[in-house]
């Protein structure tokens, strides 16, 4: 007669939930891809050893200096973002360098998004991503703490 185990698999419920924390990151001098996937990887919660695939388990993260973030190759002209205004012969594209100049943010946010699960879920995650691209953000309130990111994307409190 087979012997049955009482192990179970702990999951945690909504109480055991934290608020999460807040996180500043400068993007000064950081790759673009590199970057976005750091915040993706915190932004789902993934750095936390309570980490569940369906549940918002992730903090907030502040991002600061988008516009000086770097990236590499000719990606600056190559890169095109498009989007589709809904009447007939309403394709739009822009570069990278384009996209820049008119608004440092998008790129960065357009590239977490990437990187996030594509449901409700991924969604609710993506709304803790904060991107200025100045050195000012609002949210002092909240005492965000300074992160910086190793070359494998582990996170470092500075």
């Amino acid at each position: 007669m087979p012997t049955t185990t009482k192990f179970r698999t702990w999951t945690p419920r909504k109480e055991d939930l934290s608020s999460g924390e807040w996180y500043v990151v400068d993007a000064t001098g950081q790759t673009l891809g590199r970057l976005a996937s750091s915040i993706a990887r915190i932004l789902r919660g993934k750095h936390k050893p309570t980490y569940t695939l369906h549940q918002n388990m992730g903090d907030s993260v502040v991002v600061v200096n988008s516009a000086k973030m770097v990236v590499t190759g000719g990606k600056l002209d190559d890169k095109v973002y498009t989007r589709y205004t809904g009447y007939p012969s309403g394709l739009r594209t822009r570069s990278l360098r384009r996209q820049l100049e008119l608004d440092a943010t998008v790129p960065l946010v357009h590239a977490v998004e990437g990187m996030l699960q594509r449901n409700t879920l991924g969604g609710e995650q993506l709304h803790r991503l904060h991107v200025y691209a100045g050195a000012e953000h609002p949210h002092k309130a909240q005492r965000p703490k300074l992160i910086t990111f190793d070359e494998k994307g582990d996170i470092r409190v500075a």
